[in-house]
């Protein structure tokens, strides 16, 4: 296991993060991270449906590091994804770009949907987000967050939804907030032993559930854009997608509260050892707050979300600001909007 950095000391308010839309429309940058996602989704392609799900990652993944060497900026990893599966993986900690630029965070997945590409399914995509330095939190060691997702209410009104609230009452408070009825709501919920009391719970309501095996960083996307075709994502997933998830959510001025959700006891014991590390200022900055780490925590400033298809997805919702999506490759991704100044 490769050790994991204490949450980044830098101050989330620092000039570093105060002109977030002067990097971000920065051409030379955008190109670059753009063809860094075409490029591991490109490598990835050929080997969609070969059944190797490893062998999809580990393409991508060779090839995100030749093409993120040239990104004009100084890059960290701070989520690199692939750990808790034991697959290829960018490591927290790794170094990108040419020093030279921006100075940037960098949270990424080389192929979000791996046994989705190696079965030859729709839904798998290469997708990266940066943001300034020290804007991400650090999930640590943590495989998994228990998530919360939707999008703003009409008019951006909080609809006061929460971790600790029954899955009963947050649909009725979510309801409530659009003025619709329980019934009317379709909640995504990964099919997943450790979220099937969540399930049941969308069920005994009335909401409609919609159960997904692989691909929450796309329900996600539907979720938290007001013309998304979802209404709420819960339950417990990957913590390094939860980071990518903020990105998105936060690009469409959306709703999202994660909290460690460990699913093992050395997982456990593992946050338990990083968390005693942090400095008492980042506590909330390392998903330790007892009742959620809201969007700012996650992500405290505009990230740039980039996206490619390895197989068919439906991002039709990403169309918020500081998404960049590759609707050149095949796969059936449309155009985000560009950011606004």
């Amino acid at each position: 296991m490769p050790p994991y950095p204490a949450a980044a000391p830098e101050d989330p308010q620092s000039a570093n993060r105060a002109d977030a839309a002067a990097w971000a429309l920065d051409t030379a940058l955008r190109a670059a991270l753009l063809d860094a996602v075409r490029a591991a989704a490109t490598a990835a392609r050929p080997l969609v449906g070969g059944g190797d799900g490893d062998a999809v990652d580990a393409a991508a993944v060779d090839a995100l590091r030749v093409a993120l060497a040239g990104v004009p900026a100084d890059i960290r990893v701070v989520s690199g994804e692939g750990e808790k599966d034991d697959a290829p993986m960018l490591s927290p900690g790794e170094r990108f770009g040419t020093g030279a630029g921006p100075v940037l965070d960098l949270v990424v997945d080389p192929v979000d949907g791996t046994r989705l590409a190696a079965s030859g399914r729709a839904g798998a995509m290469a997708i990266l987000a940066v943001a300034p330095r020290g804007s991400f939190a650090d999930p640590g060691p943590a495989f998994y967050l228990d998530k919360l997702v939707h999008a703003r209410p009409r008019g951006g009104a909080d609809a006061g939804l929460g971790l600790d609230l029954s899955v009963g009452e947050n649909l009725e408070r979510l309801a409530a907030a659009h003025g619709r009825s329980v019934s009317s709501l379709r909640v995504a919920v990964q099919a997943r032993p450790r979220n099937a009391a969540v399930a049941d719970a969308v069920h005994a309501a009335g909401a409609t559930l919609h159960a997904f095996e692989h691909g929450d960083i796309e329900r996600v996307a539907h979720a938290a854009a007001a013309e998304g075709d979802l209404d709420l994502l819960l339950g417990i997933g990957g913590a390094p997608e939860g980071l990518l998830e903020a990105a998105l959510v936060r690009a469409h001025g959306g709703v999202m509260l994660a909290r460690f959700a460990p699913q093992s006891a050395a997982e456990t014991a593992r946050i338990d050892a990083f968390t005693a590390a942090l400095e008492p200022a980042a506590v909330e900055r390392g998903f330790v707050a007892a009742d959620g780490l809201a969007l700012d925590g996650l992500c405290a400033a505009s990230a740039l979300v980039v996206i490619a298809p390895v197989t068919a997805c439906g991002l039709a919702p990403a169309r918020a600001s500081l998404v960049l999506v590759d609707d050149t490759s095949p796969g059936g991704l449309v155009t985000a909007a560009l950011p606004v100044g």
